[in-house]
């Protein structure tokens, strides 16, 4: 009869009276024997009170088999019948209900089935099986037609698959149950976000419109309950449906705000759904956190997820370390280790992977998106950013960790501390300072040593060593004083070899008294090696160690200048002073030690500004001036610009300075367009408006662009990576290397000239020609080079 009404329905006309009558015959006849069926079903359940399924074997799998091709048949009529649905519609409307009702009648009948929980194997257990899974065919089929009647079969699976458990628990086909629930409560959401942004673009509230939202959430709600008992009940038979939780999880996440790919809908519409669907996906994290199937695909080593889902990744791993506390040691054993599962396959710890995931979340980070903020006694709930959700909800797990695993807090935490990503490394400091302050005084003062010791093995500049002096300067001011007494001792400023290490240390940590003595030890032994290396033969090689000294004596005059008396500031001065003589503006435009030297002298005689030799000052602009045209590194514009702002109010005589720097400024604002740009950045009216969801879109392609390259990469070996430094480049001796800069100083100087006299005065009618007869040999020049 369905092929049939198939093969016959394209030729459905209006005119096509014969067609018409055959398919409604057809139809009809299929209506009656579905209500023949029915009754059959029903005298099954009027005449036996207990029904043994061996019994009634073919009627269960047969009528399932009739009703899915009535469903499906009645789902694609559109297709089928393509425009002339009209002329049926009423058979087909009468065709469903009567299948509906078979169906509704069927399984009245088979909840009251029994089976013989002693038999392990036997035709009963199949059937039950073939029942569960036929009924889950029909799901897919109805589930966008009757949504009720969606809902019932799937409370219906649920219910005897649990009533069967113990006898069907290793027959059932777990995943594809789980798959299709989770399929569902996918559609069901996206429909409940669908219709909440249509109420949010709207301005009229339509009651219809929200009632339906309502009962879709209801839905929702229904779904995500049936999956967490199911869950419950069948956890150590799902393996192989980890994956598909978890991608349930995080999809759900990515389409709901915070999230930068959420929908766009309005508050009020959040709160109902996560008050009333989001709250189950709770309990179910809760369910799989002793399974070790979900940890292993949570913390994979391997896994590569699209930008879009790595904030719900950071989500889960956060929710996942608050539940941990409550859990027994072996489980955060489980969560907190790394491990070999196979030649293939690692697992990360928890910690490790939330630094990772943090990190991904570059642009959450960078707008920054808000969270659900913790309640205080007698506060309000504030929001929160990603970055203080996360450090609070890390420096909590920290106070419960089990003692047993402080080693791999330890690990993770350095680990995180010299990634290559700022902002990992500052959320890893923060985590590591509130330990030392929540730890006990030894601790912090263990790891002040620990960090002390990697800052002395660093074997040169290099961003790790960055990211630990930083660290040691914080974790210095939690230090005990008896400990930082213990420290100075063990790490004495008067032994040359630990002024590497006092560079980076701050001295308002220290106790007044203390203060002063350090400083004083600090500043003799600075002042008397910057002495050693003027009256020594003043090599290049040499400037490494004297940088380091200049870099505590700087250190000194940043954190603790009030402790430096007359004798000190006058000793620091005058080595300053000598060794500004010795610069030389050809040595620091070429030689990255140099310019380091210059870099750290302008911000040393910047501090004494008040009582420098204004001649000094005038020597120190000018080579300034020179410099810049000479394009030096970025670090080296900026000493140039601290040292510039440090100038301030200072009166500088007429007859020295040569140009009344009062009228400098009118000067450069003779021009309109720059009169304007300064006036608009001084009202901070020169920033064009970005609309919210333009600067989320901006944000979102430019996370796009950041992570792409890092697509293939695993976590494991971006997190090796980001432990290595890069490889110097070897340095290339090339021949004549000297004469090729003096023939392009000279080229300069040429260009010059004659930049001076087209200022004086017109130009020669060959100067162009010959100017473009330059610039081709200049290009010709290039290609040599490329």
């Amino acid at each position: 009869m369905m092929y049939e009404l198939t093969s016959q329905a394209r030729e459905l006309s209006s005119q096509n009276l014969e067609i018409q009558t055959t398919l409604k015959n057809i139809l009809q006849t299929m209506v009656q024997l579905l209500g023949a069926l029915t009754g059959c079903v029903q005298h099954v359940c009027a005449t036996q009170e207990s029904i043994i399924l061996e019994n009634i074997q073919s009627l269960p799998s047969s009528v399932l088999h009739i009703i899915k091709s009535t469903f499906v048949h009645c789902k694609n009529s559109e297709s089928v019948y393509s425009g002339r649905l009209h002329l049926v519609s009423d058979h087909l409307q009468a065709l469903f209900k009567e299948a509906y009702s078979l169906q509704k009648q069927l399984m009245e009948l088979l909840d009251t089935v029994c089976m013989d929980p002693l038999v392990d194997e036997n035709d009963d257990i199949l059937n039950m099986v073939i029942v569960i899974h036929s009924l889950l065919d029909i799901c897919s089929v109805i589930s966008s037609m009757d949504h009720a009647f969606h809902a019932n079969t799937w409370k219906f699976i649920i219910k005897q698959s649990l009533k069967h458990q113990s006898i069907i628990k290793s027959q059932l086909k777990h995943k594809d149950i789980i798959t299709s629930l989770c399929e569902d409560i996918l559609f069901s959401f996206h429909s409940c976000l669908q219709l909440a942004e249509q109420m949010s673009q709207s301005d009229a509230q339509d009651n219809a419109d929200y009632r339906l939202f309502q009962k879709t959430l209801k839905l929702c709600r229904f779904f995500a309950n049936s999956l967490l008992h199911y869950t419950k009940e069948f956890l150590p038979f799902l393996s192989d449906s980890c994956c598909t939780l978890h991608q349930l999880y995080l999809q759900i996440h990515s389409k709901f705000p915070p999230s930068l790919y959420a929908t766009r809908i309005s508050k009020a519409h959040q709160e109902e759904i996560a008050g009333a669907f989001l709250v189950t996906l709770d309990p179910l994290i809760s369910q799989l956190l002793t399974f070790q199937p979900f940890v292993q695909v949570v913390l994979d080593s391997k896994l590569d997820l699209p930008c879009e889902l790595q904030f719900p990744q950071c989500l889960l791993l956060v929710v996942v370390m608050d539940k941990l506390p409550s859990q027994p040691e072996e489980v955060q054993t489980l969560w907190c280790t790394e491990s070999q599962v196979s030649e293939t396959t690692t697992r990360i710890s928890l910690l490790k992977a939330i630094f990772y995931s943090f990190e991904q979340c570059s642009g959450e980070l960078s707008l920054p998106v808000h969270l659900q903020g913790v309640k205080s006694k007698g506060q309000a709930e504030v929001a929160v950013t990603l970055y203080q959700h996360v450090c609070v909800h890390l420096c909590t797990f920290i106070t419960s960790f089990h003692p047993s695993l402080f080693a791999e807090l330890d690990v993770a935490l350095l680990d995180a501390v010299l990634d290559t990503n700022m902002i990992t490394s500052l959320l890893a400091m923060d985590a590591w300072c509130f330990l030392a302050r929540y730890g006990t005084a030894e601790l912090c003062a263990h790891h002040v040593t620990l960090v002390a010791q990697l800052i002395k093995s660093c074997p040169g500049e290099c961003y790790q060593l960055i990211n630990l002096s930083i660290l040691l300067k914080r974790l210095f001011f939690f230090m005990a004083p008896l400990h930082q007494l213990e420290f100075i001792q063990k790490f004495s400023p008067k032994e040359a070899e630990n002024l590497p290490l006092w560079q980076h240390i701050s001295f308002q940590a220290l106790p007044a008294e203390l203060r002063k003595q350090t400083v004083h030890v600090v500043t003799t032994v600075g002042t008397a090696e910057c002495r050693k290396w003027l009256s020594s033969s003043r090599t290049l090689g040499e400037l490494e160690s004297l940088n380091t000294v200049l870099s505590a004596l700087l250190a000194i005059c940043n954190s603790a200048g009030e402790a430096l008396d007359t004798e000190k500031q006058t000793a620091i001065m005058e080595v300053v002073s000598q060794l500004w003589a010795f610069l030389n503006i050809k040595q620091v435009a070429d030689q990255p030690y140099v310019q380091q030297t210059f870099s750290l002298l302008l911000p040393l005689l910047g501090f004494f500004i008040q009582t420098l030799d204004p001649k000094l000052i005038i020597q120190v602009v000018t080579l300034q001036t020179s410099l810049l045209k000479l394009e030096p590194p970025d670090y080296v514009r900026l000493a140039m610009l601290d040292f510039v702002s440090s100038l301030g109010n200072l009166f500088i005589p007429e007859a020295i300075q040569g140009t009344n720097h009062e009228e400098m400024v009118p000067q450069c604002l003779s021009s309109e367009e720059i009169k304007n740009k300064v006036v608009s950045f001084l009202e901070k009216t020169g920033f064009v408006d970005e609309t919210e969801s333009a600067k989320v879109e901006r944000v979102k392609q430019e996370k796009g662009i950041f992570w792409e390259p890092c697509a293939n990469v695993t976590v494991d070996e971006a997190k090796r990576s980001s432990l290595q430094p890069y490889a110097k480049k070897a340095r290339h001796e090339f021949p004549w290397e000297e004469e090729y800069r003096s023939a392009l100083h000279t080229i300069a100087g040429a260009l010059e000239a004659t930049e001076s006299l087209l200022q004086k005065g017109p130009a020669p009618a060959w100067l162009l020609m010959e100017m473009e007869v330059l610039q081709e040999r200049m290009d010709k020049l290039k290609r040599y080079i490329l």
